[in-house]
């Protein structure tokens, strides 16, 4: 399949034109995380990017990038977001102001956090991406799944987080071509997209899909995750569908990852490299400039 892309920009665009993004999550310990999303949601293109954080990390997430904002919320003893039943008006409302919503990174784990990834998951009317631990609280319900979502959604766990979502013990050690095919399932029963992380990722909706062809292994390191998620929210908000921004957010991310080996070397790239390549990835696919060559391939249909 070719590779979706976005519109030019117009002479006269604002940053209202590219879409309000609002990514939940950080904890003490995790502060970087969060902080990576919201940067690579700005470096990909969102007009307005805020973090809504616990409130005892805000100013170590305010530190990291000053072109983003942050917004507080009440923190639990363990340093993540607090949220009780009576919370949850007052996060739809801060959501309602969102163009896209992302759930996940560095949002630790508890069972007032599940009960709002749940409910959130279920009724916010806006697009949302979930990763990380929003995909573990979804995991943690009595009923195996949550229902069917409100909105568009897309779904990017790798093996391990999609197992713990089917609860498929094996699903991780199984056969690349299996995984594919529970994704499919999964994907089409529930209505959402599936990015199935690992080489060569596979994006599916139940009936488009994809295979990634960017990446490389020096991008299996922390906060990698992280910059993706903050990569597909900014894509959602400049209006792409949820499958297309899925597809072109996978592409651009590994293609990233494939410039910044090619200048440092696999191994010693860490997360806040992919940052500093993504201009150049976004000028590649917009044919600004040449893809190395390991990074001239786009998504393809398997």
């Amino acid at each position: 399949m070719s590779l979706p892309k976005l519109p030019p920009r117009k002479p006269d665009a604002h940053k209202g034109d590219f879409g309000r993004a609002l990514l939940f999550g950080g904890s003490r310990g995790m502060a970087g995380a969060i902080a990576l999303a919201g940067m690579a949601c700005l470096r990909s293109g969102a007009g307005l990017v805020r973090l809504a954080v616990p409130k005892c990390i805000v100013s170590t997430v305010s530190g990291f990038e000053p072109s983003y904002m942050t917004v507080p919320l009440p923190d639990d003893d363990e340093g993540r977001i607090r949220v009780h039943t009576g919370d949850l008006n007052g996060l739809t409302s801060l959501a309602h102001a969102a163009t896209c919503v992302g759930v996940g990174p560095g949002l630790g784990q508890s069972v007032d956090l599940a009960a709002f990834c749940c409910a959130a998951y279920q009724t916010f009317p806006e697009p949302m991406v979930l990763d990380a631990d929003a995909l573990n609280a979804l995991a943690r319900t009595e009923k195996g799944w949550v229902g069917k979502p409100s909105a568009p959604r897309v779904l990017t766990p790798h093996p391990g987080e999609f197992a713990r979502l089917v609860g498929l013990d094996n699903f991780a050690k199984a056969p690349r071509s299996e995984q594919v095919a529970k994704a499919r399932l999964f994907a089409r029963n529930e209505g959402v997209v599936v990015l199935l992380k690992g080489h060569q990722t596979f994006i599916t909706n139940g009936h488009r899909e994809a295979v990634n062809a960017t990446g490389n292994p020096g991008m299996a390191t922390g906060g990698s995750g992280d910059v993706l998620t903050g990569i597909i929210v900014a894509l959602m908000c400049q209006q792409m569908e949820a499958f297309d921004a899925a597809v072109l957010g996978a592409h651009v991310h590994g293609l990233a990852g494939d410039l910044a080996a090619a200048e440092l070397g696999q191994v010693s790239l860490i997360a806040s490299d992919l940052l500093r390549y993504l201009p150049q990835a976004f000028k590649v696919v917009s044919g600004e400039r040449t893809a190395p060559a390991n990074g001239e391939r786009g998504a393809s249909a398997p």
